[in-house]
Formats: structure tokens, C-alpha cells, sequence
């Protein structure tokens, strides 16, 4: 896969940041599957946040572009096998990031205009150390506690409260707690402890981790609590999940009540006012990073008013009301042993660099990106030098670089170590999977195989998406289950209804799975009972899984709520084409939806094999509808609103999300399914297309009185 990872986000081209998500996306998921799923980082945090920032400034510059397998709508991985799966009742998200101090004061500037407040209005931040460890979470009832999750994906983890029990950190009963309380917080272990785990595992002849973070995810998420009892964990708590009652005023109450009800909680937390007293505080626990005992990668701030967190809300996988400032990445020097090239869903060639291991950060790297075949040439997307014009060839000393790509990426090339046979290399014009034409489009990075579902490489891609977590999520059917079925020759899954059709044939398919190698009698009827249940599922999950460009997790619950059921959505899609129409119209209505996307989704339908393929599928489901979220007592629940002209008492993003925690679709444009605009100061078209059609029209204050105590 090929990416312009030097190129300014500003300057690249549609079809070069097409091809950077495409790279991101898949440096991102394998991230994510070897840090959260199997404890065994490829690459260090600062590479990852760096990758995912690239990956959000492109996406907000390109929203069109966004990827159905978007990073930025992705939390963590899927849950391991091993441990029963536990359903989060509030999700645990993850953090957007800053890298730098002016980072930091763009953060303050725009917490302030979403709230509508001045530079002037005081504002207090906590700030506290960002713990390098495995996120957990405590559910207390009635002062017990009662089970202890990961976090997994966000929206599930694995149950490991047997584990939980054994950490000294973690109280087994309350007193003085709300009824239900779930208390969040990151696992860790001490560089003293890891020290002295590392000599005993050694000793022993056992395994030795990497870093202490390795250490305390692998010892939580053992099978046989009795050696997580074994090993020296800690918890600082920090956040909650599900109360049955309010539990403070403040992030810093809060902290504290946590503290008095036996929690352990990090000293170094601070109230801040300023980005000037947060970036001191940043750089003050920096200076203590080496002496603290513990791994911490930056400083969280959160703003302390949980009124006002309630008012900013969250994205589809961060709060808007915090950040994490993480600290600066980390370079090292290792021997590039080879060049592989992947081959990604979209056809894309990937180079990938094979190093000799070595450590950068604490964290040991075997793989690096190459971007594409300029990268490796030692040019930039307009042809001009980088690295002052080296290539990169196999057999080469090279600079590793980790500042938040899932796989690190080359900085630097040491041409007096370069041997003396190394040749430049030739980026291949064949696809390596097919033997099909690789091609590469005038003012395009990328080089793409054009076989299409004759690639294997291809389709197994877009069946492991299929069955991938925000998807199908079958229990049984993951990314290395799915490619040997596509590789069996007895039972073949070439295509999504492949998998419903196979689970049909029961007796002739159980007979020969139950025999296979890794499968028996049980894992078999097991993984036919999953795939009966996925047959059931809603709408937006298949929006999702059909892997169409452009169209994410969050895109396609967008779709799906707008639509609400299967026939009116493939009924709108068969209808809509780019040159217009009611159907058209419609689709780019829906507020996130722009061209780019709706002809993906058009495109996508009306390609003959495309449709059968996707017809084959639905023909085997029972597709659920979708309904807006509903709020009790709403009266908006279940309409379509647009915001138009100035808002003064609110701003329009929260505005935006208050509308939609109360049910309502909001659209960016005006049409005859418009049920109320919302005009403020200077509304112009909009206003005057509502009282065309007769659409009910309020102003601020109405609109503030219709929604007052929903």
C-alpha cells in the first residue's frame, strides 16, 4: 500500500489521500490487533498517534474519502478468544491526541467555542499522567464487586474478573458507593516489579516481556487466575462508566471521592486553567517521567466541569471534553533484511521493510513501512528528493522511526554501511498474489492490481472486513478462519453469502469441518450456531460489512438511520445516480454525506456483479431495522431538523448534538421531509426553501423552549 506520508495534508491531491487512508487503515488495524489483542506492540505509541492524527487530518480535509474501515471510528480491538465477552453499558472510548504545545491551545479554543465561551470565562482542566498500561473496568453493585471487563473494542471486552480479584489495587468491597458504580482505570506494573519478573521468568525458562506494559496486559489476561495472583500488578483508577446516581460535581471530586472509597489515584493529578498552566504541568511530569517507577507515555487533561462535559459530548470514539498530550517519538538503527509487498482490499501494493529486530521506545520492531515505490526511491509525491535523495535498498543500516504509524517507518538510510552489492530496488508492475497488471495512474502514488475478485489477496480482504468486529463479528470466523476457507478447495467461502450458504448445509459440512485440523465436533456446530445467529442483524452492520468505499462505521450508521430498513435503502440506492433526482438529492441531504460517498454508494449498486452479489447475501439475512435513538419524553424524536443562520445561545455543533441525543435526523439541506429548521440570524436559502415548502420554522429561543426538560 502506498501513501505520501511526507506530503503536507495540504497539498495532497484527492487521489494521494486516497491512497494515505488507504496505508493508514491498514497500518492502524494491525496496530490495534498486536498492542490490545496479543499484548505484542509492532510499532511504539508515538508512532500510532502520529499515524492517527495523519489519518484524521486527511479524513477532515477529504470527508468524502473516509474509509468503511476508518481508523478513526475504531477503539482498540476485537476481544481475544479465551475469555467470555462482556457488553460495556457505557462505552469505553479512547482519547484524540496533541503532539505539541500549540496542540494544546487549539484544544482550549475550541472547547471554548463549542461552549460558546470566551477566552475570558475561567475554565479548569484536570491534568494527570497518562499510565501505559491495559484500560479495565470495575463494576461495583451494592458494594461488591461484581466483574471486571478490558476494555476490547470499546463496546466489549473480556471478563476477567477472577484476574481482578488478585490485584492489591483493586477493593473487593465499597463502602459509602452509589448502588451501581463502575470504576475505570489503566493496570499497570512497577519498572522494579517487571525487573524482578523478568529475572524469575528467566531463571525459570519461561517467557520475558518486552516492556512492563506487555507484561501487566499478559499477566491480566491470563487464563488461570492463579498466576495473574503470581505476578505484581497495580491499578490507578481515574474515570467511571455506569452510576445509578450522580458521583460529584467535578473530574476532580470525582477523583477524589474514588481516593476515599480505597482507590488508588495518581498524586501528580493537577487543576489548570490555562494552556499555559497545562503545558506546565506537561513539562514538569516530563522532567519526572524517569524517576516516577512506572511507564507513562503523556498527560491526559479533561475539563473538570461534568456539566459541561455533558454538554460536549463525544465523536463516534473520543469525548470532545479531553485530550491526551503525548510525549515525543524515538528513533533507532537496524538492518533492513528485506522488502515485501502486500496486497490490500482495494488492490493496493503495500511495501513492507523486514528488519532485524530492535527495541525503539521499549517496544521491539521487526516491520516498517515503505510507503511506496517513491518512498523507497528516495523521492517525495512531486519528484523531489527526501532523505537528500538516498534510497532505501535491502541490506541497508537504517534509521527506524516511531512517532505513531502501526508499523514504524524509515527515516534515514547510513550509505557508508551500505554493502557493497545492494542493488536499488524494482518495485514490481505485477501483482504478487495473481500475476495481474499492477497499475499506477497518472498522479497517483498508489499501485493497484487490476485483477479484482480474481486476486486472492482482494477477496480475502473483503471477507476478513465482512466478518471484522463493526461488521458480522461471527463468533469462530476471524481473519485466519476466513482465508483457509477461501483456500478450500471442500468447503469454499468465496464471497459474503458463502458463509450463510455453508452453515446450511449442516450434516455435509459439519461431517467434514468436525474432522480438520483445530476443529472438532464442538467447534463446528459451535461456529454454524454463530453464523445462524449473525443471520439476524441490523441494517447499518450490513451498510458496513459491504465494504463499500468511502463509507465507515459512522457513515453507515448515519444511512441506516436515515433510511431505517433495508428495502428503503436499497430501493433509494437503485433509484439515485449522480445526475440527479429526488433519490439523489435525498442521499446528499444527510448530514455527513457528500458526493464522493453517495456516488461510491450508487456506484456500488448498480454494478451488475456488485448487486448479485450483494442480492445473494440478503436473500440469507433477516435484516433489522434501524430506528433513531430515542430519548423519553422527546419531541423531536424521530424528525428531521436543520440548523441554519447564527445560533447565539449555543453553538451549532452543540446544537447538532443535542438535537440527535434526543432522536432527530439532522440534515444539511432543506427538502419536503424536512420537519423543523431552526433559524437563527442570517439564515438565507434554507429559510426560504422551508417557507417554500412549508416546513415549520422556529427561531433559537423556540427551539430551545421545544426541547426544554426532553
Amino acid at each position: 500500500m502506498t501513501d505520501f506520508a511526507d506530503t503536507p495534508v495540504a497539498e495532497l491531491s484527492e487521489t494521494q489521500a486516497r491512497g494515505e487512508l488507504a496505508r493508514l487503515a491498514t497500518l492502524l488495524a494491525q496496530a490495534n490487533a498486536a498492542y490490545h489483542t496479543e499484548d505484542a506492540p509492532e510499532i511504539t505509541d508515538a508512532e500510532y498517534d502520529a499515524a492517527k492524527r495523519r489519518n484524521s487530518e486527511i479524513e477532515a480535509r477529504f470527508p468524502a474519502l473516509k474509509r468503511a474501515d476508518s481508523p478513526s471510528e475504531q477503539v482498540g480491538a476485537a476481544p481475544a478468544e479465551g475469555f467470555a465477552k462482556v457488553r460495556h453499558r457505557v462505552r469505553m472510548l479512547s482519547l484524540s491526541n496533541a503532539f505539541d504545545d500549540d496542540d494544546i491551545r487549539d484544544f482550549d479554543r475550541q472547547v471554548r467555542a463549542f461552549l460558546g465561551m470566551s477566552g475570558d470565562n475561567p475554565l479548569a482542566y484536570t491534568a494527570e499522567p497518562k499510565i501505559d498500561g491495559l484500560s479495565l473496568s470495575l463494576r461495583y453493585e451494592n458494594g461488591t464487586l461484581i466483574e471486571a471487563a478490558t476494555r476490547g473494542d470499546g463496546a466489549e471486552g473480556e471478563n476477567v474478573t477472577a484476574n481482578a480479584r488478585t490485584i492489591e489495587d483493586v477493593p473487593q468491597t465499597l463502602t459509602g458507593a452509589p448502588e451501581v458504580l463502575e470504576v475505570r482505570g489503566e493496570v499497570y506494573m512497577s519498572h522494579d516489579d517487571f525487573a524482578r519478573l523478568n529475572e524469575s521468568q528467566s531463571e525459570k525458562g519461561g517467557k520475558t516481556f518486552a516492556n512492563p506494559r506487555n507484561a501487566a496486559a499478559g499477566s491480566l489476561r491470563q487464563l488461570d487466575s492463579r498466576i495473574t495472583a503470581a505476578r505484581p500488578l497495580r491499578f490507578f483508577a481515574y474515570s467511571w462508566g455506569e452510576l445509578s446516581e450522580p458521583f460529584a460535581e467535578t473530574q476532580m471530586q470525582a477523583i477524589e471521592r474514588l481516593a476515599a472509597l480505597g482507590f488508588s489515584t495518581n498524586p501528580l493529578t493537577r487543576l489548570v486553567t490555562t494552556p499555559d498552566e497545562m503545558l506546565a504541568h506537561y513539562h514538569a511530569i516530563e522532567e519526572m517521567r524517569a524517576t516516577l517507577g512506572y511507564d507513562i507515555d503523556g498527560v491526559v487533561y479533561k475539563v473538570d466541569d461534568l456539566a459541561l462535559q455533558g454538554r460536549m459530548g463525544f465523536r463516534s470514539t473520543t469525548p470532545r471534553w479531553a485530550i491526551a498530550h503525548k510525549f515525543p517519538a524515538e528513533l533507532a538503527w537496524t538492518r533492513l533484511e528485506a522488502i515485501d509487498i502486500q496486497v490490500g482490499r482495494t488492490g493496493a501494493l503495500s511495501p513492507v521493510g523486514r528488519l532485524t529486530p530492535v527495541t525503539v521506545g521499549g517496544v521491539v520492531v521487526s516491520n516498517a513501512t515503505l510507503h511506496n515505490e517513491d518512498y523507497i526511491a528516495g523521492r517525495d509525491s512531486k519528484g523531489e528528493e527526501i532523505r537528500g535523495g538516498k534510497d532505501i535498498r535491502i541490506g541497508d543500516w537504517v534509521q527506524v522511526y516511531r512517532a505513531g504509524d502501526v508499523i514504524p517507518k524509515v527515516a534515514d538510510v547510513d550509505l557508508d554501511k551500505r554493502p557493497d552489492d545492494a542493488a536499488p530496488y524494482v518495485f514490481p508492475d505485477t501483482c504478487p498474489e495473481c500475476g495481474s497488471a499492477a497499475i499506477r495512474e497518472e498522479g497517483d502514488a498508489v499501485r493497484r492490481c487490476t485483477g479484482g475478485m480474481i486476486c486472492p489477496a482482494q477477496a480475502v480482504e473483503k471477507l476478513k472486513h465482512f466478518v471484522s468486529r463493526a461488521a458480522f463479528d461471527i463468533e469462530g470466523l476471524g481473519s485466519k478462519q476466513v482465508e483457509a476457507f477461501y483456500h478450500d478447495e471442500t468447503l469454499p467461502i468465496r464471497e459474503p453469502a458463502d458463509i450463510f450458504t455453508f452453515a446450511r448445509r449442516d450434516g455435509e459440512a459439519l461431517a467434514k469441518l468436525k474432522n480438520r485440523d483445530g476443529w472438532g465436533e464442538k467447534s463446528a456446530t459451535n461456529l454454524f450456531a454463530a453464523i445462524d445467529e449473525r443471520r439476524h442483524i441490523p441494517l447499518n452492520r450490513v451498510i458496513f460489512a459491504l465494504g463499500i468505499r468511502h463509507v465507515g462505521e459512522n457513515s453507515a450508521n448515519l444511512l441506516a438511520r436515515h433510511y431505517g430498513d433495508w428495502p428503503t435503502f436499497e430501493a433509494a440506492m437503485t433509484e439515485a445516480t449522480p445526475e440527479g433526482g429526488a433519490a439523489w438529492e435525498e442521499l446528499l441531504s444527510i448530514d455527513g454525506v457528500g458526493e464522493t460517498m453517495a456516488t461510491s454508494l450508487v456506484t456500488t449498486f448498480h454494478q451488475e456483479a456488485e448487486r448479485a452479489s450483494i442480492d445473494r447475501l440478503v436473500a440469507e439475512l433477516d435484516i433489522a431495522a434501524v430506528e433513531a435513538p430515542q430519548s423519553a419524553g422527546s419531541p423531536v424524536a424521530g424528525k428531521t431538523v436543520v440548523f441554519t443562520g447564527t445560533l447565539e445561545k449555543m453553538t451549532r455543533a452543540e446544537a447538532k448534538a443535542r438535537a440527535e441525543s434526543l432522536g432527530a435526523k439532522v440534515s444539511g439541506s432543506v427538502s419536503a421531509k424536512t420537519d423543523l429548521v431552526v433559524a437563527g440570524p442570517g439564515a438565507g436559502s434554507k429559510a426560504k426553501k422551508a417557507e417554500e415548502l412549508g416546513v415549520e420554522i422556529v427561531d433559537e429561543d423556540g427551539w430551545l423552549e421545544l426541547i426544554a426538560g426532553a
